[in-house]
């Protein structure tokens, strides 16, 4: 066994190196007509179902109004039925012919199978799901006590999405239907403070991407990958180390950082355009997928640049002056020993 990965190590690495040189002329040439292909055409949403879920506010309650203006049917699902009431009216005046909600909590198994199942009794087909609901964790992992705190972020994140596409799915496959997942950067991109809600967006990218091999393509999937855009979570809403929602605008704002906050509005259009479009992912704003290749290529400066990021502020006090020790140019001679 042991002669066999031998061999194996010696002979796959070239042999997929001179594949990849092969194929990547052809495949570039492929993906470049395909794009111009889908410039020309895009799908009809007039009259197709969509459901959101986290439609109350934030990304959720933009793609519901893109969508709307579109001419698409919805049915918006949050736990807010005030907010729902006005995201729903707000719809039905920017064009959806129908605009239903339904109170439900996505972090159930039994509420994701409730709504999948009003909203089709209601239009009679499900063409759309977006499963967009999520929260963001604002904390240290050092610092939590009882990590079982953050079950919740979990089982929204990811959970909420997997329960309610398991119960969507036999319904999208008799429309020849879409999922849109909405995920992060921070599923790639591993910055401080977000340990747990950056594991959950990339547990939720991996599902999708596999569950895309899975359906082949009786079920479209498109996965947003975003930066910081316009919702309660820039507002400073987030999962807090002891387990409980929180709002506190000044520590989100010192995640954030430097980085600029997108419009929900024009996020939303990028979106569902994408969508339309059959896109597999969609990165928005456009310039975090150069993140993407930094971290690929230059990951030690990246993880420098994040530690050097004013949110070491927010640890508490007794470490801060300790932490401040590894803020430093990064040692590219002894990385490893860094990272111990």
């Amino acid at each position: 066994m042991e002669l066999i990965h031998l061999v194996m190590d010696l002979v796959v690495p070239p042999v997929l190196l001179i594949f990849m040189l092969v194929m990547l002329p052809p495949y570039f040439l492929f993906k470049f007509v395909n794009t111009i292909i889908r410039r020309f055409t895009t799908e009809d949403l007039m009259g197709k179902v969509v459901l959101i879920t986290g439609a109350s506010s934030g990304i959720g309650e933009h793609l519901a109004y893109e969508y709307a203006r579109k001419g698409a049917l919805l049915a918006l699902v949050a736990r807010r039925k005030k907010r729902l009431e006005e995201v729903a009216e707000k719809a039905r005046q920017l064009g959806s012919p129908g605009a239903i909600f339904i109170c439900a909590d996505v972090s159930k198994s039994n509420d994701c199978k409730r709504f999948v199942e009003e909203t089709v009794n209601h239009f009679g087909r499900l063409d759309h799901l977006v499963n967009n609901a999520g929260i963001i964790s604002g904390f240290y992992f050092e610092e939590s006590t009882d990590i079982t705190n953050t079950n919740y972020l979990m089982d929204v994140n990811f959970w909420g999405s997997v329960y309610s596409t398991q119960f969507a799915l036999p319904h999208l496959k008799m429309s020849k239907g879409k999922i849109l997942v909405i995920g992060s950067a921070s599923a790639w991109l591993y910055g401080p403070y977000i340990s747990i809600y950056g594991a959950s967006k990339a547990a939720l990218e991996n599902f999708y991407q596999t569950l895309r091999v899975e359906l082949d393509s009786s079920v479209k999937i498109t996965i947003a990958s975003l930066g910081f855009v316009e919702s309660e979570i820039t507002q400073g809403k987030h999962l807090a180390v002891d387990g409980t929602v929180q709002v506190d605008k000044e520590k989100i704002e010192a995640m954030i950082g430097l980085f600029p906050v997108k419009s929900a509005r024009e996020c939303a259009k990028n979106i569902v355009n994408g969508v339309c479009k059959e896109a597999r992912c969609v990165t928005d704003p456009s310039w975090c997928g150069f993140l993407y290749l930094c971290k690929f290529f230059i990951p030690e400066v990246v993880e420098w640049l994040y530690r050097a990021q004013p949110q070491r502020m927010l640890q508490p006090k007794t470490t801060f002056l300790t932490s401040m020790k590894s803020i430093s140019p990064p040692d590219f001679n002894n990385v490893q020993n860094r990272k111990r």
